[in-house]
């Protein structure tokens, strides 16, 4: 008797929750470390688009020595990305903050008239991979008597962290919120970052998550990982606030 063989069919992957906005990129080009072009700029747009976004909230770096951006430079850049993308038939809603770097300039940046917050609330600051800040808790209390509250990017490619579990609870003792990259839990930075990630995950300490975008590849990455169990599990086990700001 003749038994047909019968492939068993192959599960498929479901797709995670669907963020509208995203909080970190560096989409504005010629201005930091990201893009590098207009055309480079559209092509990410049009990426972001692609996998679901509505809102992406742009955040160059403002770094005294690599990136002395302001204000004015940033937005000047924005107004420009604006309308290209409108040109071009991008529906991408635009807006734009910074990354922060924690240098001996910080203080000064704290305390200028305009500051480029996220969402008119957040001050998104990142540091040194390597060292800690000397001065890390009075540069958090700097953004809070500025008005706003302290979001931490991508706390989990930070070296330094030896006891995730003392130091980042330190961290949101002080009202820290965390941005954590997404790409961070697919070893995008390294299994060091990714081992973070999956602590601050499993620990429920994630707020926002971010794409924190420069060039493409983020972008293919990004777009995987997206049908992760691992992804699944960050919207289980956290808070997620990106949509907040729609």
């Amino acid at each position: 008797m003749f038994f047909p063989f019968f492939r068993k069919k192959k599960k498929e992957k479901r797709r995670g929750p669907i963020l509208s906005v995203d909080v970190h990129s560096h989409l504005i080009p010629n201005i930091d470390d990201g893009s590098q072009s207009m055309e480079e700029s559209l092509s990410l747009l049009e990426g972001f688009e692609a996998i679901g976004y509505e809102k992406l909230i742009i955040t160059p770096h403002i770094m005294s020595d690599s990136y002395p951006n302001s204000a004015e430079t940033i937005l000047n850049g924005l107004e420009e990305l604006q309308k290209e993308a409108k040109n071009k038939g991008i529906a991408l809603v635009l807006e734009a903050g910074a990354e922060y770097y924690l240098d001996e300039h910080f203080f000064e940046e704290m305390q200028q008239e305009m500051i480029m917050s996220i969402a008119n609330r957040y001050v998104l600051f990142e540091s040194s991979y390597i060292s800690k800040p000397l001065q890390i808790e009075e540069m958090i209390f700097a953004i809070g008597e500025a008005g706003y509250e302290p979001m931490m990017a991508h706390p989990e490619r930070y070296r330094y962290i030896r006891d995730p579990e003392k130091e980042y609870r330190r961290f949101k003792d002080l009202g820290v919120h965390f941005q954590v990259n997404i790409n961070s839990f697919g070893g995008h930075y390294g299994k060091q970052a990714e081992g973070l990630a999956n602590f601050l995950n499993e620990a429920g300490m994630i707020d926002f998550l971010g794409s924190d975008v420069h060039h493409r590849k983020q972008i293919d990455t990004l777009s995987e990982l997206f049908y992760s169990e691992v992804y699944h599990k960050v919207f289980e086990n956290n808070s997620i606030k990106n949509d907040r700001l729609l």
